[in-house]
Parts: structure tokens; sequence; C-alpha cells
């Protein structure tokens, strides 16, 4: 079993065997931040589930930082048969971003930003958006190097609620989550393959147009428990509860 505590550097490629070398800003982390010195050891990721356990050869400083590797095992992690989508709700602020960070940790699969008509956030197309699109794909990276996952969760482009439908469509199941209905998650039959897509509404709830929009396409609304969640902690305590509902953690 590869050591669960050595840190985690994402790169384009990971070799199987050999030497190979890791540079620009994971470089930067490895030789400043986490200041790894020769003879001590790593894992390179490919983010897509090719992992490495390496050894340090030697670290170049500086301004173009770079550490010499060698390989000494290699291995890679199949992506689960089921896998977990979240559509999140624009938030505002950096709720947001800390709804990516904690659904990476909880192992969601791919995380698809949704407009919202409640969503106090827009990202409005040009700069703004992109930028607000680059930090959840940032966060959700360094979130998967925390975890130590083999698999970072891909972030899409942002969608409309009608782009939203024609996703639910496609899965094997779709769950709304929403407080005020009687449904609950457990009393849903959760496939054991596919894809299940989790909606999370922005602060101010999902409208009811909203909601009938998606259950036309053939989402379920439940609820996870008797309280209310914020929009930045709802995905993670879903993914909990399908993680030991389904054979996702097994």
């Amino acid at each position: 079993m590869p050591d669960t505590t050595l840190p985690v550097f994402l790169a384009a490629t990971v070799p199987a065997s050999g030497r190979t070398t890791l540079d620009g800003e994971e470089a930067r982390h490895a030789a400043t931040v986490r200041r790894l010195r020769a003879g001590e050891r790593l894992v390179l990721s490919d983010g897509a589930g090719t992992m490495a356990r390496c050894v340090v050869d030697a670290v170049q400083a500086g301004r173009d930082p770079l550490l010499t590797l060698t390989v000494e095992e290699h291995w890679t992690e199949e992506p689960p048969a089921l896998r977990v989508l979240v559509a999140q709700a624009l938030a505002k602020g950096d709720r947001g971003e800390l709804a990516v960070e904690l659904a990476t940790e909880a192992g969601v699969d791919t995380i698809v930003p949704w407009r919202a008509t409640r969503s106090v956030a827009k990202w409005e197309d040009g700069t703004r958006g992109e930028k607000a699109l680059a930090r959840w794909r940032a966060t959700a990276r360094a979130a998967a190097k925390q975890a130590r996952r083999a698999h970072v969760p891909d972030v899409t482009e942002p969608v409309t609620t009608g782009e939203l439908a024609e996703l639910v469509a496609t899965t094997s199941l779709a769950i709304v989550l929403e407080s005020d209905t009687p449904d609950r998650l457990t009393d849903l039959p959760l496939p054991g393959t596919g894809d299940i897509l989790l909606v999370v509404g922005p602060e101010g709830g999902i409208t009811d147009d909203e909601l009938a929009t998606l259950r036309q396409a053939g989402a379920r609304a439940v609820r996870l428990g008797t309280t209310v969640l914020r929009t930045s902690t709802a995905a993670a305590v879903a993914l909990g509860a399908l993680g030991a509902l389904t054979s996702r953690w097994h």
C-alpha cells in the first residue's frame, strides 16, 4: 500500500520507471514551501489516476527550481464505478471555493458550476467569469493534492438551468437537495454504476420554476436530514452519505 503521508505533486506525465523531473510551480512549492531535500520522498500524480512514489535525487533552487527524481513505485487507480457529479450553484464571496474544496476532499468526480436564479455571484462572460472559474479549478487541484487523491475532479464551464436539465436527463440518478420536501436521501434506490448528479442550490434556495424544470427532466428532490445546510457544505455531507450508502467507499 502506498505511503499516504507523502506529499503529492501534480505533473503532466508520470513515468512508470527511471528518472524524471518536477518543475514549475509544483517544483517551487516542493523546494521552498515543503523544503524537500535529496533523499526524501514524494508522490507524483497526473491527476487522472496514475501515481508514482519517487525519491528526490537533487534539488535545484532559485528562480527556476527543478527536482530530479527516481521512480520507486508506480500504480494506477481506476475511477469509481459509480461517479458523483455535483452541480454547485454559484455562491458569493469564498463560499463557492469552500464548496469546491470540501466536495473534492469528500470525493466528487466532476463539479458543474450552476448559474442559479438566486445566485448572488453571476460569473458574467468575459475576464471576470474566467478568473472565477480558474479559482474553482485551482481550489479543486489543491484540495485533491491535500486529500492525496489520484483523480483531480473536473470543473466544467458554468451552465444555465436549461443546460443543467439536459445533464439531468443523461445521468443514472439526479438528486436535488431540498430541505422542504418529505422525501429523504435514504429513501432512494441508488444505482451501483453510472453517474449520480447532486444539485446544490444557492444561499437563497432553488426557485419553484427551477425545481419544476429539473423534476421534469427526471430529477428527484430529497432532504439530507432535519437541518438546513449551507450551500458550501451540502455537497460534502451528501457525498459522505453516498459513500456509506453505496460501494464508493469499498
